[in-house]
């Protein structure tokens, strides 16, 4: 381990070298940045913050009301599908964002099929709905694929004790409503605060969603900075703003975590308290409702519009050759960044459990913060030093080796997924007893022996999780990729946003459905996790 330390100090610098880039632009501050940072404050910046704050609180709305409630109504009650809807519940984080709107944009559209239908059979003329190319549009979007952090969540919250506390509350006289209002909620609070930042960050770093949909947000500021006003300190600048809303929200789901201080009861209730209280009729009715509609909503149409898409463009128009070799590229880059991903937080989890204070505290840290990072700030994070040291030696084509090869691509996807895997790690090896590491020291098996033979067989289930997820997260990144992929290296998330773009949704629609289908893995796996831990 020694050995090891001064060069994982180096990665995880490394790692963290866009944010510290993107806070010390301004230390790079001259009058041609100071006159376009002053001239997008008095045109388009002032939008790009309402827009940007309006979305944060529409999408607060929708994630609270759809993930709270369904997660009160599948932890607290009883009613047919209950069972089903509890793992469909999370079925929309399968479905990447920009997928849905996508899929909605075509499907609301003024000649798209609903209001083709309304027109024909109805005679209905004018939308029944506000435009999906608008701020609402965007929102919506965003809550009904986001939702399942809030009620993820509130459920693990939710049924630690909320059930036996009811019956508690119901014997002392309160009623149902008093009893979801001044117990079930309040109990769930911090959860619903600490799901809703969760949201809340992957709001703020959304390109995909807001750029089709024409939302000009923080994101597209930073973006215009860079491609379209080519002043790289500006875009960083902007990018500090966007960083600092993103850390704020970062400091709420941990302030919110370090609240949920909930035991188990098992031991106490002997179960008699844990069965939830059974609904009938036009209460069942109304539960399997709410509870159906978020999934309706955030999945199954979705998927069946893409279907239908897909179906429609026919054999001939489906770029079947062209889609192996997208599949590929997003396969390869996605299985070695996940391996790259996996051993580093694997290093850094084990070096973190022999010495949890001090320096190793301090680079979990730094290596954790990337996942809160936009792509797009990581973008300029990274490229803004390569342009330094191209301008100072131009001999060393720094710039050619990380933006004509896929090493530029793998390091933000480093920077921004390493915490993916190290959380996941993380939680496998708070299963395993630290009187079993004393033990094997007694035995002396110490240092890389200690991790090889002890932990790593007892984190397999925890490591292959971690690979799983980190490879389903980069096949879905969109900005990062968008901006520094070589060429010839599109993937299944860049030709989905560029062909539906370009309106040719029947296209779009295989790479899109694949998506789905990674995305599906991730999903079964918590699902079954969830299952596991019910008492």
């Amino acid at each position: 381990m020694p050995i090891i330390r001064p060069i994982l100090v180096v990665l995880v610098l490394l790692l963290a070298l866009p944010v510290i880039v993107v806070m010390a632009s301004w230390a790079q501050w001259n009058t041609q940045s100071a006159s376009i940072l002053q001239s997008m404050l008095a045109t388009v910046l002032p939008e790009y913050a309402l827009n940007s704050i309006l979305l944060c609180a529409m999408v607060s709305v929708g994630v609270i009301s759809m993930g709270s409630v369904s997660a009160l109504a599948v932890t607290l009650f009883d009613f047919p599908g209950r069972r089903y809807l509890e793992w469909a519940l999370l079925l929309p984080l399968a479905m990447p964002a920009y997928v849905v709107a996508y899929a909605y944009s075509d499907f609301l559209q003024y000649s798209g099929p609903a209001q083709s239908f309304l027109r024909s059979w109805w005679g209905i003329q004018g939308a029944l709905w506000p435009d999906m190319h608008s701020l609402g549009g965007a929102a919506f979007v965003l809550s009904v694929c986001l939702y399942p952090y809030v009620y993820l969540l509130a459920r693990t919250a939710l049924s630690e004790r909320a059930i036996h506390l009811m019956e508690a509350a119901r014997l002392l006289g309160a009623g149902l409503m008093g009893q979801m209002l001044r117990v079930a909620l309040p109990l769930s609070r911090p959860a619903i605060t600490a799901g809703v930042a969760l949201a809340l960050m992957e709001t703020l770093s959304d390109y995909g969603v807001t750029s089709y949909l024409g939302v000009q947000t923080f994101a597209t500021g930073v973006l215009k900075a860079w491609l379209v006003m080519y002043d790289r300190e500006a875009a960083a600048q902007l990018a500090t703003g966007l960083l600092l809303l993103v850390m704020l929200m970062l400091w709420l789901e941990q302030h919110a975590q370090s609240k949920m201080r909930f035991g188990s009861p098992r031991g106490h209730t002997g179960g008699l308290y844990q069965k939830p209280k059974p609904l009938r009729a036009t209460a069942a009715a109304l539960a399997w409702t709410l509870c159906a509609l978020p999934v309706l909503l955030g999945f199954v149409l979705p998927l069946l519009i893409m279907l239908r898409a897909l179906y429609l463009s026919g054999e001939g128009h489906v770029p079947w050759q062209r889609f192996a070799l997208w599949a590929w590229n997003s396969l390869s880059l996605g299985v070695v960044s996940a391996a790259l991903a996996v051993c580093l937080a694997m290093v850094l989890a084990a070096m973190q459990r022999a010495t949890p204070s001090g320096l190793n505290r301090w680079l979990v840290r730094l290596t954790s913060l990337g996942y809160a990072v936009p792509g797009v700030v990581i973008v300029v994070g990274l490229l803004l030093p390569i342009g330094w040291i191209q301008t100072l030696w131009p001999q060393a084509h720094v710039g050619a080796w990380l933006t004509t090869t896929i090493m530029g691509l793998i390091w933000a996807y480093l920077v921004r997924f390493v915490a993916v895997a190290l959380q996941a790690i993380q939680s496998g090896y708070a299963r395993i007893p630290t009187t079993l590491d004393d033990s094997a020291r007694m035995l002396g098996v110490t240092g890389l022996r200690l991790v090889f033979q002890i932990h790593w067989p007892l984190l397999r289930r925890p490591l292959a999780a971690a690979t799983l997820l980190v490879l389903v997260d980069v096949m879905k990144e969109l900005p990062a990729t968008l901006m520094l992929r070589p060429f010839n290296t599109d993937t299944l998330a860049v030709m989905a946003y560029q062909l539906a773009r370009d309106e040719r949704l029947g296209e779009a629609a295989l790479p899109s459905l694949a998506l789905v289908l990674v995305g599906l893995l991730p999903v079964v796996l918590l699902s079954r996790t969830l299952r596991a831990d019910k008492p």
